[in-house]
């Protein structure tokens, strides 16, 4: 039988382990209620972060909230976001847009997204992990080559349109053992949202595009025009522009036909945009003439684009029929412009000098015997 002592220590022992018990329990509601409250932030933090991304207004804006946005909300210290367009398609229809693919470096557009990270072609929910460099040096900027990261899939019908890569330098922000469902979430919200702003591109461009040549249109060229004029005279910089005729196309459409006068316009509508910089805008502005803008030109970059052209069209025949080819040459006027950053906020006037400017240049051409180039001596402001 014990004695009175050693019951009570008994006693004391039991109390004093139950009390421990109740302190690790108490530990672990505090934890719990800790985890959450930050899931809940979270939570509140990726349903306002998707509705800005649902909210935007255009391809280029979606890709600045994909990359700003989510990098301020989250406090990352870097995001990527790797887009497949093997077609070039998006690059394209953001360039239509003025949009600088240069202005946005955090962007990547691959071909194949297997060959900028082999675990890329296969990702199916998001990965995290530290970084490495074997695997991922070419998802990372590389000042911030080091911690860890998460890979974001941007999956929509079974087909990886993208990835979204969230770095930090911290090695423990992203780790194996973290859920994942909130940022499947953001990448299935990010992939529709991507969906819907290509396809907003795509109806847009439809209804500013030459359906002959799939050039711009006239009414296109203007407005991109009067954009680029203003951002010429904020950043105090010249542009140019281009007006090209085709020599002599009245006699391609009475001897060949309408048919064929449209294939030689397609044609000539390809060598010209396989000479352009990839930051200018071509168009059909009308019958057998084309226009483009050169944002950042110098009557020198107009002339050179211009001689591109001319070279490209001219050295080789063109098919009009099965059995004939023809010869086409060019006529085109360049002219240049260098808006005064106190002068005009009328850019559609401006505009229309310009083009008349470049169209004088244009008729000075034909006039001199055309297949040739005259530059405007006039600049302008």
């Amino acid at each position: 039988m014990r004695r009175p002592s050693e019951r009570n220590t008994t006693t004391a022992d039991r109390i004093a382990e139950l009390n421990g018990e109740v302190r690790s329990l108490q530990s672990r509601l505090t934890e719990l209620t800790d985890e959450v409250s930050r899931n809940d932030a979270l939570l509140r933090k990726t349903q306002e972060r998707e509705l800005e991304l649902l909210r935007a207004g255009s391809l280029a804006q979606l890709l600045e909230r994909l990359i700003h946005g989510l990098r301020t909300s989250y406090q990352l210290d870097s995001v990527t976001l790797i887009l497949h367009d093997p077609n070039h398609e998006i690059r394209h229809l953001l360039a239509g847009d003025g949009f600088l693919l240069e202005e946005l470096a955090e962007v990547q557009f691959v071909d194949v997204l297997a060959t900028i990270a082999p675990r890329l072609g296969n990702l199916e929910r998001p990965w995290l992990g530290p970084f490495r460099m074997a695997d991922h040096e070419l998802l990372v900027p590389k000042s911030r080559q080091n911690g860890s990261l998460a890979l974001i899939p941007l999956r929509r019908s079974g087909q990886l349109d993208g990835v979204l890569v969230f770095s930090s330098v911290d090695r423990f922000r992203f780790t194996r053992e973290l859920a994942t469902d909130f940022l499947a979430h953001l990448g299935v919200v990010s992939a529709i949202c991507l969906e819907n702003a290509v396809n907003r591109a795509r109806l847009v461009r439809s209804g500013l595009t030459d359906f002959l040549t799939g050039f711009h249109n006239r009414r296109y060229l203007h407005a991109r025009l009067c954009e680029e004029l203003a951002r010429a005279q904020r950043n105090h910089q010249p542009i140019a522009c281009l007006m090209i005729d085709v020599d002599h196309f009245k006699r391609i459409n009475d001897e060949y036909g309408h048919l064929a006068g449209d294939a030689v316009l397609r044609e000539v509508a390809q060598r010209i945009d396989d000479e352009m910089r990839l930051s200018d805008t071509g168009a059909r502005f009308g019958g057998d003439e084309f226009a483009i803008v050169l944002p950042h030109g110098t009557l020198t970059d107009g002339e050179r684009v211009a001689s591109r052209v001319l070279e490209a069209v001219r050295t080789e025949a063109i098919v009009v029929t099965n059995q004939r080819t023809e010869m086409v040459t060019l006529s085109i006027g360049v002219a240049s412009a260098c808006p005064d950053s106190q002068g005009t906020r009328d850019f559609s006037e401006l505009a229309e000098k310009l083009i008349s400017e470049a169209d004088a240049a244009l008729y000075r051409a034909k006039s001199a015997g055309r297949n040739r180039i005259e530059i405007s001596p006039t600049v302008i402001s």
